[in-house]
C-alpha cells in the first residue's frame, strides 16, 4: 500500500484544507504516515501570506526533497504558495513533481496519480470551491478540539493582503452543512469547536444576503455534546450588536473576541483600505466590554506600513496603551508583490520596522502580564491538554481566555489524574506575561 506524508504550514484555515486532502487520500486507500522517511508521497501544504511564511514554505519543501533520495517517489506542493507561484516553483525546484493550486485541492489524488506515472504537472482551476460535511476529513488536532471553516476567500481587499488573489472571493458554507459537521465531530469526542474564515463575522452574506453568524451560532449551541464554541478572525465592521448580545448570554460561546485591527491611525487605516476608523473601533470595543463581562480581546497590528510616520506609530502605541488588550500579535509589514501597497511610496526600512515591533511588543508584554495578574483569585474552567513531564502533579490546558496554538496556557497544580480533554475547575493563583498558574479545585 502506498504511504503519504503531509506537512501543513500557515494558518488553521490551511490546516483544514490539509485535513480534507488527507481524507481524500484515505478514501483512495493511500495510507497516511507522520514519518517522511516512510512516505512514497510527500505533500507540503504551503503558506505565502508574508515573507517569513514563504521562506518557511520553501525551506520545508527543500528539506522534504532530500527524501527523494530514499523511498519518496512524489513531492507535491499544495496551498497558497503553489497557487501564487505555480510554474515558477515547478521550474526552479526540479525535485518537485506537482503543484496543486488552492482551487484544485479536491484533485489531490489526481496529482498523486500523475506524478507516480512520472509526469510533472501543475493542477489548478477556478478558486471557487469549499469543502462540505459530506467529504471525509481526517482531523489532526487533539481529539477534544477541532476547527471548522465556515467560509473561504475574502472580499475585503486590504491593500497589503494577497489572500483574495490566492483564495478567491468570499464564499460561505450552508448553516446545515456546518451544523452537520459539528455534530459529527462532537459525536467523535470533540468538546471545543473553533469557527474560522478569513472574515468570520461576514459569514453567510454571500449565500443569504446578510450575515448569518448569529443564526449559525444559535443552531450550534443546541448540540448537546458541544461544550465550547470559539469564534476566530472577526472583522470589526461586521461585529453586530446581535452577536455581542448572543456572546454575552450563551454560556457555550467563549467570551473571547478575536478582532484583528491592524492599526489605529485613520490615515494608515485608509491607506490599508480598511473599512474602520479609530473612533468606530473604540466605540465597538467599549460596547463589547460593557456588555460581555470578563471578555478577553485579542487583536493584531502591522507596524512599518508604507508611509507610517513616527507620529502615526506613536498614535498606535497610545491606542494599545489605552485599550489594554489581553492578547496582541504584532507583525512587521511584508512587502508583497501583486498588492496595492507594494508600489506605495515611502516604504519603511527594516531597521525602523524592527524598532517599532520590539517597542510595541515590550509595551504589550507589560499589559498582558498585568491583565493575567488581574485574573488571580478567579475560578476558571480549564480544558486539559497534557501533563508536565517533569512534575507529575501538574497538568496544563486552556481556559476560555486562550485560543489553541496562538495564546498561552494555564498550568494546573494539585492535579495528578486529569486527562487530555477533561474540563476541570481551577483557581488562578498567579499570572505571568503569557501563561497563568492555578490549582485544581477538588470537590
Amino acid at each position: 500500500m502506498l504511504k503519504a506524508g503531509f506537512i501543513s504550514l500557515g494558518c488553521a484555515k490551511n490546516l483544514v484544507d490539509t485535513e480534507v486532502m488527507l481524507g481524500a487520500l484515505k478514501d483512495h486507500k493511500i495510507e497516511l504516515t507522520s514519518n517522511p522517511s516512510e512516505a512514497d508521497i510527500l505533500i507540503v501544504n504551503t503558506c505565502s501570506f508574508i515573507k517569513s511564511a514563504k521562506e518557511e514554505s520553501i525551506t520545508t519543501v527543500l528539506n522534504m526533497a532530500e527524501y527523494k533520495e530514499g523511498k519518496c517517489r512524489s513531492l507535491i506542493i499544495a496551498g497558497c504558495l503553489g497557487e501564487r507561484y505555480k510554474q515558477e516553483l515547478l521550474d526552479e525546484i526540479p525535485e518537485v513533481d506537482a503543484i496543486v493550486g488552492t482551487g484544485a485541492w479536491h484533485r489531490i489524488v489526481e496529482a498523486v496519480e500523475e506524478t507516480l506515472k512520472g509526469n510533472r504537472v501543475v493542477i489548478d482551476g477556478p478558486i471557487d470551491t469549499i469543502y462540505d460535511d459530506k467529504m471525509t476529513r481526517i482531523t489532526t488536532t487533539p481529539d477534544y478540539s477541532a476547527y471548522i471553516k465556515v467560509a473561504e476567500g475574502c472580499n475585503n481587499r486590504c491593500s497589503y493582503c494577497v489572500i483574495p488573489m490566492v483564495r478567491g472571493n468570499y464564499r460561505s458554507r450552508t448553516v446545515e452543512s456546518i451544523v452537520a459537521e459539528a455534530t459529527r465531530l462532537t459525536n467523535q469526542g470533540v468538546k471545543e469547536i473553533n469557527l474560522i474564515a478569513q472574515d468570520t463575522t461576514n459569514y453567510g452574506s454571500d449565500l443569504y444576503g446578510e450575515s448569518k453568524l448569529t443564526d449559525l451560532l444559535k443552531e450550534l449551541v443546541k448540540i448537546d455534546k458541544l461544550q465550547w464554541i470559539r469564534i476566530l478572525y472577526c472583522y470589526p465592521k461586521y461585529f453586530t450588536d446581535e452577536l455581542i448580545d448572543l456572546m454575552a448570554s450563551e454560556s457555550k460561546i467563549c467570551k473571547y473576541v478575536d478582532l484583528p485591527l491592524q492599526h489605529a491611525s485613520n490615515d494608515v487605516l485608509k491607506s490599508m483600505a480598511r473599512r474602520d476608523t479609530r473612533e468606530s473601533v473604540i466605540e465597538l470595543l467599549a460596547k463589547i466590554r460593557n456588555r460581555i463581562p470578563n471578555v478577553t480581546i485579542r487583536t493584531s497590528f502591522i507596524v512599518g506600513f508604507p508611509g507610517e510616520t513616527d507620529e502615526q506609530y506613536q498614535s498606535l502605541r497610545e491606542f494599545v496603551k489605552e485599550q489594554r488588550f489581553d492578547k496582541v500579535g504584532v507583525f512587521t509589514y511584508s512587502h508583497e508583490e501583486d498588492t496595492p501597497a507594494y508600489d506605495m511610496p515611502n516604504q519603511i526600512s527594516d531597521e525602523v520596522k524592527q524598532e517599532r515591533y520590539h517597542d510595541l511588543m515590550s509595551l504589550q508584554c507589560q499589559i498582558s502580564e498585568e491583565l493575567n495578574q488581574a485574573v488571580e483569585g478567579r475560578t476558571l474552567e480549564v480544558l486539559i491538554e497534557g501533563r508536565d513531564t517533569d512534575q507529575e502533579q501538574v497538568a496544563y490546558g486552556r481556559s476560555y481566555r486562550e485560543a489553541p496554538e496562538v495564546d498561552g496556557q494555564v498550568y494546573v497544580e494539585n492535579d495528578s489524574d486529569s486527562k487530555a480533554g477533561d474540563l476541570v475547575k481551577v483557581k488562578i493563583m498567579q499570572g505571568f506575561t503569557y501563561d497563568i498558574l492555578g490549582e485544581k479545585i477538588t470537590e
